[in-house]
């Protein structure tokens, strides 16, 4: 790529005008506000009830304490930014500030497929492997596989701002809800080759590991059996459509029916957020440890207001 003589202005600012075109803004930002707050509670909820109960030290319920570290990284990226907009009416973003947004938005995106795809890993030793998953998949090698995945997720992100920060800019509002990659490189003054591959591989890689989990399935005689290991993925495949159809369903509906811009920035916004707010739910009530530790916490409370006579 070669900038010629191209030469742009000094940026110390940006404005999001992603949302110009909204209707009831503030309608829009209260929903995204309550979206945001569930989705931070209930991932607190969610990891304290693991580490409160030691029974649940163990390698699936670290991913899911992972999971839910990054679905609040994830969510923090960008919603403050966007309720601040919808809310507040501060649309100003400083220079350094947008990037830095761009880079946590993404690490918590392709962080959000790794730990996706180790679930998937998980839960194909835990079907094809039962006897051997205790001493294959070890807390301390959970932890070091989640811990290298969050340093290629940073080497890989990092890519990202390094294509873009030298560039020079023509334009100081964005066309978008938050600063991403997407609308930073529509604010400079050229059109750069986007050397930052799509991350099709955990994808593949997740649905490559249920085709396993198939061959292993019809391997199973009992339906007792095929039915405890159907309900061992449930959780992970109700996360893994949560995740992709709601993205794929905007575009599709945009591409399809031609969506109104102001439809499609509600739909993306709640399709990168209302996950997030459901990944607890569904942990929580399809994990036999976490829904043992709800019935006692509820039991305990009730005991207490209610005087045994």
């Amino acid at each position: 790529m070669s900038l010629g003589n191209v030469s742009g202005k000094i940026i110390h600012q940006f404005v999001i005008g992603g949302f110009d075109t909204l209707d009831r803004p503030l309608t829009v930002g209260i929903v995204i506000l309550c979206i945001y707050l569930l989705v931070m509670l209930s991932n607190l909820a969610n990891i304290c009830f693991i580490l409160h109960d030691k029974r649940l030290h163990k390698p699936m319920y670290l991913l899911i304490c992972n999971l839910a570290v990054v679905d609040m990284l994830y969510s923090s990226s960008a919603c403050p930014t966007m309720i601040g907009v919808l809310v507040a009416g501060d649309k100003a973003i400083a220079y350094v500030s947008c990037f830095i947004q761009m880079f946590v938005f993404h690490l918590g995106g392709v962080m959000e497929m790794f730990a996706i795809s180790v679930m998937a890993f998980d839960r194909l030793i835990a079907i094809s492997n039962p006897l051997r998953y205790q001493s294959i998949l070890t807390n301390v090698r959970t932890l070091v596989l989640t811990g290298a995945l969050w340093l290629v997720a940073c080497a890989f992100v990092a890519v990202m701002p390094a294509t873009v920060l030298s560039l020079p800019y023509c334009h100081s509002t964005l066309k978008y809800t938050f600063c991403d990659y997407a609308a930073l490189v529509r604010a400079t003054c050229v059109n750069p080759m986007n050397t930052v591959l799509v991350l099709h591989v955990p994808f593949v890689f997740i649905v490559l590991s249920y085709v396993c989990i198939l061959l292993a399935l019809f391997r199973i005689t009992s339906w007792e059996g095929l039915v405890k290991a159907l309900k061992t993925c449930l959780s992970h495949l109700l996360r893994v459509a949560l995740f992709f159809l709601p993205f794929i369903s905007t575009y599709i509906a945009a591409v399809t029916f031609s969506l109104h811009p102001n439809a499609r920035i509600i739909c993306l916004s709640l399709a990168s957020a209302i996950p997030l707010m459901l990944n607890p739910v569904i942990y929580v009530l399809n994990t036999e440890g976490n829904r043992g530790f709800l019935k006692k916490m509820v039991k305990q409370n009730t005991s207490s207001i209610i005087p045994v006579n």
